[in-house]
């Protein structure tokens, strides 16, 4: 059976790497294997993908003590925690049959996994919660990732400072610019959501204008599961956190691929809004150790 969309393979085919994507493709699974459970408890971040009521997609941070996501079974995710007030995915997600995209990654260590699936509320024992059920759950290598440890766990708000925007001002295209990290939600014509992590040298993230960005597409697993929701379903979000601070800033709108530019090509992003929200996260991280694999 074909673990792709046709978006996918279509970008696959273009890359000339059908044959690697379909080989590592073998290791994509419905069930949660013991590993990923192991990892996922020991997780205080997790960043989740969805769409909203407008048809807007939107990556959002969510933390908790080590144990809020844990593997109720081989079936199911649970995370123990919600989007803050003030994220647009805050109450979508209390919603049922939600289809989510999951990413947890371990900057300590520059490890990740991937989970797709469908969210349920947890129900009244946790109100702030769901359960994923997943359809795919994978894990990626360790390339582009910044090394980071925490140095604090904050008193955060309860209720975080919400900014809204519909062009980037010079505070964000500042903090876009600095960025060695950011997270892009994604989905398929059909709704079914990926979240994704990028990395690489900060500046590698551009800022063309206040309502467009750039960034190139470095060699990762083959798969090309965002290049092909992008490629069939242009509308995507971003997430780019302020690691010193627990502010994260999350953007949604629309991307483009650029062919014959870049590593591999490059992607072009379009901004219809921006909302940056303060103490998001109480987790306080030191100075990056960039990643070894980033291209100059």
């Amino acid at each position: 059976m074909n673990v792709y969309h046709a978006g996918e393979v279509a970008v696959q085919r273009r890359m000339g790497q059908s044959e690697i994507a379909a080989r590592v493709g073998r290791m994509i699974r419905t069930e949660i294997p013991a590993a990923a459970a192991a990892f996922l408890i020991e997780q205080p971040m997790i960043v989740l993908a969805a769409t909203d009521d407008a048809g807007r997609v939107w990556a959002s941070l969510v933390t908790g003590p080590a144990g809020f996501v844990h593997a109720d079974d081989d079936q199911t995710i649970a995370v123990d925690a919600l989007p803050v007030p003030g994220d647009p995915l805050h109450d979508i997600l209390r919603r049922p049959d939600q289809q989510v995209g999951m990413i947890a990654i371990e900057p300590q260590t520059r490890r990740r996994m991937r989970v797709n699936g469908i969210a349920q509320p947890a129900g009244a024992d946790i109100p702030a919660g769901l359960r994923i059920h997943p359809d795919q759950v994978y894990s990626n290598c360790p390339k582009y990732i910044s090394r980071r440890h925490i140095d604090q766990v904050a008193e955060v708000a309860s209720h975080p400072i919400v900014r809204r925007a519909d062009v980037l001002d010079e505070h964000t295209q500042q903090l876009i610019e600095r960025a060695d990290t950011f997270f892009i939600g994604s989905t398929d014509p059909d709704g079914n959501a990926d979240a994704s992590h990028r990395g690489g040298n900060p500046g590698f993230l551009q800022v063309l204008s206040p309502n467009r960005l750039r960034w190139p597409d470095y060699r990762g697993n083959s798969m090309f599961m965002t290049l092909g929701n992008i490629s069939a379903h242009p509308r995507c979000g971003l997430l780019i956190p302020d690691w010193e601070t627990g502010t994260t800033l999350q953007l949604t709108g629309t991307a483009e691929i650029i062919w014959g530019e870049g590593p591999q090509c490059s992607v072009e992003f379009t901004v219809d809004e921006v909302i940056e929200l303060t103490d998001v996260s109480p987790l306080r991280w030191g100075r990056a150790e960039l990643s070894p694999a980033n291209p100059a």
